[in-house]
């Protein structure tokens, strides 16, 4: 089987993206004291940390940044192959907080719904957003994020692949069509 790789956002185009969500976050949130990323592992803790840099360039204010691993949360673990759970780390209480939730691509919304299980365990927070890089529908489950970098619409045999300079040494988004 071949693939076709399609560039979708460049590095660039990533920078843009994430200024203008980080934008729109601080826009959304009210009290930007009571604002707190979650970045769910891998690819949405460096988002996480790329947003809170670009709001403390926008805001002068520094934004807690923590990261979610959700293993123990999946409803697919009997299908998924075994792996290593990684560290969450969240050294605040999330209760009174606006968690924002940041991960790299929705498509099922599953992840999501096992985040939103996760973050329970930290506190009660007074409001849980969503931010995404790419959305690319298809979803399962009445999840729907507050704040979208891309909206890709995709077939369901295509992936969506995010680079990111802190993971794979470089960023890019790439659509990859299998023909």
């Amino acid at each position: 089987m071949v693939s076709q790789v399609i560039e979708i956002l460049s590095h660039e185009e990533i920078r843009r993206t994430l200024t203008r969500l980080a934008s729109q976050i601080v826009e959304q949130a009210g009290e930007i004291s009571q604002l707190v990323l979650l970045g769910i592992r891998t690819r949405g803790v460096p988002l996480a940390q790329l947003l809170a840099t670009q709001i403390e360039m926008l805001e002068q204010v520094q934004v807690a940044v923590g990261a979610l691993d959700i293993t123990f949360y999946r409803d697919d673990l009997d299908r998924i192959k075994i792996r290593t759970p990684a560290k969450t780390e969240i050294p605040f209480d999330l209760t009174g907080k606006i968690v924002v939730l940041v991960d790299d691509v929705i498509y099922k919304g599953r992840t999501v719904r096992a985040a939103l299980n996760a973050v329970t365990e930290y506190g009660r927070p007074e409001a849980i957003r969503l931010a995404v890089l790419v959305d690319r529908g298809h979803r399962q489950l009445p999840i729907h994020p507050d704040f979208v970098g891309k909206m890709l619409p995709t077939a369901s045999d295509e992936q969506v692949k995010v680079y990111l300079q802190d993971v794979d040494g470089r960023d890019a988004v790439e659509l990859i069509k299998l023909t």
